[in-house]
């Protein structure tokens, strides 16, 4: 098993990192797409469609963000998308944790694979606009979230006594989510000395939040750890409904592309959301 993981992940880097670093936003959204599509075809067999319908759920995704691209919302959103976006994730998502496991099913089966393209198509979107940003900014909305998991992981594993949603994933705890923040407000501090040290090209999300005060930077910060929380029980809600543990076996070691990708769908969303607030 770990043999299988360090072989898929550096066989993901081997693709990413070229995509990242590209001097256009071009390659990282066509390989992305790639990833979304799959994402897509996962969310048709976690909704208990047949390996066609789910193929077809993964085609519909291609064809909405093709038609974005086309549209050339990476660089002009519509002003209220991101607002909107957001929005819906906040209260759907709470909603869904509130209501469980069992309430997952009672939900017509159109509008979960509706909503579940628009989550990743928005999610597939905010990606392409964060490159066109710039590279400091991309990177600064992704290590949001993967310091949000690395530090809950850790001290969720050291300190986590007090469970965050045993029904949904019993492994996570308060202390955890308390451990995330932590971890990304320190990161996020030592980033805005480094922008301010060595400024470069695009600001990262940081130091345009830090331009509102440390206080505002901090208050937003919670903000999207709390939702990349959201994001990964909503999976695990789905998957446990599904009677799953991952959204697949597409990447060997580390399950599907949902599992990895879960606590991206609403973050990276409402990060732009909340810059958009300062512009």
């Amino acid at each position: 098993m770990l043999r299988q993981r360090i072989i898929t992940a550096i066989v993901l880097m081997a693709l990413l990192l070229p995509a990242l670093f590209a001097p256009t936003a071009q390659p990282l959204a066509i390989l992305s797409l790639v990833l979304i599509a799959a994402a897509a075809w996962e969310w048709g067999r976690l909704n208990g469609l047949s390996m066609r319908g789910a193929m077809g759920c993964a085609v519909f995704c291609l064809v909405i963000c093709l038609l974005i691209w086309s549209e050339r919302w990476a660089h002009e959103p519509p002003s209220l998308l991101w607002p909107l976006v957001g929005g819906a994730w906040v209260l759907a998502g709470v909603w869904l944790v509130r209501r469980g496991v069992e309430g997952w099913q009672s939900i017509p089966l159109a509008v979960r694979l509706i909503a579940g393209v628009i989550a990743l198509s928005a999610s597939w979107l905010a990606m392409f606009q964060a490159k066109v940003y710039g590279i400091n900014f991309l990177f600064s909305l992704l290590l949001i979230v993967w310091m949000a998991d690395i530090a809950a992981y850790f001290s969720g594993r050291a300190f986590g006594r007090h469970k965050l949603a045993v029904l949904i994933s019993p492994g996570k705890s308060w202390e955890g989510v308390l451990g995330g923040v932590l971890g990304v407000v320190l990161m996020a501090g030592i980033w805005v000395w480094f922008d301010a040290q060595w400024p470069v090209d695009s600001l990262s999300l940081f130091s345009r939040l830090y331009a509102r005060g440390w206080g505002f930077l901090v208050l937003a910060l919670l903000f999207l750890v709390a939702m990349s929380v959201l994001g990964d029980l909503v999976e695990s809600l789905v998957k446990r409904s599904a009677g799953v543990k991952d959204s697949s076996r597409l990447l060997p070691g580390h399950g599907g592309v949902l599992d990895r990708v879960d606590a991206m769908l609403p973050t990276l969303p409402l990060a732009l959301m909340v810059l958009q607030s300062l512009l």
